[in-house]
């Protein structure tokens, strides 16, 4: 399937108009704190959130105003999570009531999203201030995605924005995608803030259907640290405005929205990945031949969060029984006898090990693949036909001190 990289992010789609401001969160005036996405009609939408036991007030409120599988706008804060503060799912309301009076639609059908410092109080002053300014300041064009991905960034080093064209039942769609998320990453639903719109006509029922099972192959295959957010929210609205036949069920069609979708989700872990808290490699393991797609899935993550390896990779080290390590102790009935195991990277290959053991190779060319800043980690089984991707980061000295002084 061809898709076509466009500009735009979440402005990409036609319908969607965005912005972000700065309201009074954060204490830096330069700093973007609010940002919101609002649809010109009432959207098709579709959610997932974290697993976490702890959530943020706003997902309470998202899942009471998605029950009905429709919503037209998203407001983001940074630098608060309303999670285990007084008032919080009040104050998330309040806020939808807000945004609602701005853009004249019903507060049903806004849906918030918080991310910041947990345990905060938070008053709904900044919101009242910021909301209508931002609302006067949306835009169909580039610049409002960008503006919204800048608010939404806490330790996030660049905006992270996507977007591309594709063809579904003879039309020209298109899909776009705003995010947040270097640290607290390892997503058991999701991912720490992401946004999609597109312009497919897609009923509510299949939107969830592909929202739900493009998730578990690829947000829940990435992580930074092992720690998954008490507030990670994966919103996808869609317009219809394209003009395809609608989406209602499965087929042809249900088949190449998704495969757009796992398309956009992996280049968004991609990015979150490879801007991990103070990470400076992106590492990328690809499980083949393994027995099931369950255990493929498994190993491939196993490996991306083992913390000696991700230091191994920080120091250039090719210590590939770490590897072996990770997936040793990955649970599951599985023969690990055959592995095979290559490092690769924009400088070359080396192959390490061969049927789990040693294979020859050079430790100079290995410090060179090493250096790059991505590295492919291919893992061979060579007991099954089932493959998996996992995405992850190297572990660095900067990770700890990004993470020892956070709240200050």
């Amino acid at each position: 399937m061809k898709f076509t990289e466009v500009k735009g992010g979440v402005c990409a789609a036609r319908g969607f108009s965005a912005s972000g401001v700065h309201c009074g969160i954060r204490p830096h005036h330069e700093k973007l704190d609010l940002a919101l996405i609002s649809a010109d009609v009432r959207c098709a939408a579709a959610g997932v959130y974290t697993t976490n036991k702890i959530c943020g007030a706003p997902i309470t409120v998202d899942r009471m105003h998605l029950q009905d599988g429709y919503a037209q706008a998203i407001v983001v804060n940074s630098g608060n999570a309303n999670t285990c503060a007084p008032g919080g799912v009040q104050l998330a309301l309040d806020t939808c009531q807000l945004v609602a009076d701005a853009l004249h639609i019903a507060k049903e059908d806004v849906l918030p999203a918080s991310t910041g410092v947990i345990g905060q109080p938070m008053q709904l002053t900044p919101f009242a201030a910021g909301i209508p300014q931002a609302a006067a300041q949306l835009t169909h064009e580039a610049s409002g995605s960008l503006q919204a991905a800048t608010a939404i960034m806490t330790t996030d080093t660049y905006p992270k924005e996507y977007a591309f064209s594709f063809t579904l039942g003879g039309k020209t769609c298109h899909l776009g995608a705003i995010g947040k998320g270097s640290g607290m990453i390892a997503p058991n639903m999701a991912t720490m803030l992401e946004f999609y719109t597109t312009d497919a006509a897609i009923s509510p029922q299949m939107l969830q259907k592909a929202l739900s099972d493009v998730v578990p192959g690829t947000y829940n295959q990435m992580s930074v640290d092992r720690d998954t957010s008490t507030n990670d929210t994966l919103i996808l609205m869609a317009s219809g405005l394209a003009g395809n036949e609608p989406v209602t069920g499965p087929g042809e069609d249900y088949d190449t929205f998704f495969e757009a979708l796992t398309a956009i989700a992996e280049h968004m872990c991609r990015e979150h990945a490879g801007d991990g808290e103070g990470a400076s490699k992106l590492l990328v393991c690809e499980v083949t031949g393994a027995p099931s797609l369950e255990v493929a899935r498994a190993v491939s993550k196993s490996v991306v969060t083992s913390d000696l390896l991700k230091a191994a990779m920080f120091g250039q080290d090719a210590n590939w029984g770490r590897i072996l390590c990770a997936i040793g102790y990955t649970p599951g009935d599985f023969d690990v006898s055959r592995i095979n195991v290559t490092l690769k990277s924009a400088a070359g290959e080396v192959w390490v090990c061969e049927n789990a053991a040693y294979h020859p190779y050079s430790e100079e060319e290995a410090a060179e693949v090493l250096k790059e800043k991505e590295i492919g980690i291919l893992v061979d089984m060579k007991t099954g036909p089932f493959s998996a991707k996992a995405w992850g980061c190297d572990l660095t000295y900067e990770y700890v001190k990004i993470n020892g002084d956070y709240r200050t």
